[in-house]
């Protein structure tokens, strides 16, 4: 009786030992994650007027990340887990949700400044690092070889696409200290996702199915509602500025289609 006492102890404290090893791994790869929100360090250094001839390529770019991370990574993700029908209907669901959150910001903000759009780009990216951090924490889980891959895979694809954050976020309105600080706050939100994912890995992972379509509706009304009429506006007549940002889009889009097949 004493033996199987001990043995009973010894499992439970190698699970315990097991369980806290998992849990560094997870609070470490999520607080690497959040560093990426401050790439926009880099700019610092930049004058504003160079600055400025940069932005609207960095709105393209991101209206491309944002189109082909909800496309080809979230909704495909949520096909996974969900009908087709379920998913559709939440996505719809977001894309109207972030309709009338957008609508609030314009009937409350008269001068715009920032832009209603750039308060939208936070919160669904908020949304999205928390999904993320849900998604280390349950890969981590499974097996620590597939949480490290699975790590490197949301990092590949968050680094240019915080890099147009950034530059969506000056675009908007914000001085660069402040969309520094603003872009490294939500990318930290994936330490929570994170720290989620590690309390209650099973539910935070079924709520995630429903996060990931909700999301995905989010980033495609941000992309074809703001940032592309956004970079139309800015390009008035001039064609040469509408097929360079053209060619930005679409490498955005095909970064994130690249990642994809890379990591299937």
């Amino acid at each position: 009786m004493k033996k199987c006492k001990k043995n009973l102890a010894v499992a439970l404290d190698k699970r315990r030992r097991i369980t806290m090893s998992t849990l560094l791994w997870i609070l470490l790869a999520t607080i690497i994650n959040s560093l990426i929100g401050l790439m926009g360090v880099f700019s610092l250094w930049i004058k504003y007027e160079t600055l400025n001839k940069i932005l609207i390529y960095l709105v393209a770019f991101s209206a491309g990340a944002l189109l082909g991370g909800a496309f080809f990574h979230l909704l495909d993700e949520s096909f996974k887990h969900l009908t087709v029908m379920t998913s559709f209907l939440i996505t719809i669901t977001g894309f109207i949700l972030f309709f009338i959150i957008e609508g609030y910001f314009h009937w409350h903000r008269c001068k715009c400044r920032p832009q209603p759009f750039t308060y939208l780009i936070l919160i669904g990216d908020s949304i999205h690092n928390f999904i993320d951090g849900m998604i280390i924490a349950a890969t981590f889980f499974i097996n620590p070889t597939l949480g490290i891959v699975t790590t490197l895979m949301i990092l590949g694809h968050e680094a240019p696409q915080e890099i147009g954050l950034f530059g969506t976020l000056v675009y908007g309105g914000y001085k660069k200290r402040k969309a520094m600080l603003y872009s490294f706050i939500v990318q930290a939100t994936c330490i929570l996702g994170g720290i989620a994912g590690y309390l209650a890995s099973t539910k935070a992972e079924v709520f995630s199915y429903y996060l990931i379509p909700f999301a995905a509706g989010g980033f495609i009304y941000i992309a074809a509602s703001d940032l592309i009429p956004e970079i139309h506006k800015m390009h008035k007549r001039n064609f040469e500025m509408t097929i360079f940002s053209l060619l930005f889009l679409l490498i955005g889009l095909s970064f994130m289609i690249a990642i994809k097949l890379v990591f299937e």
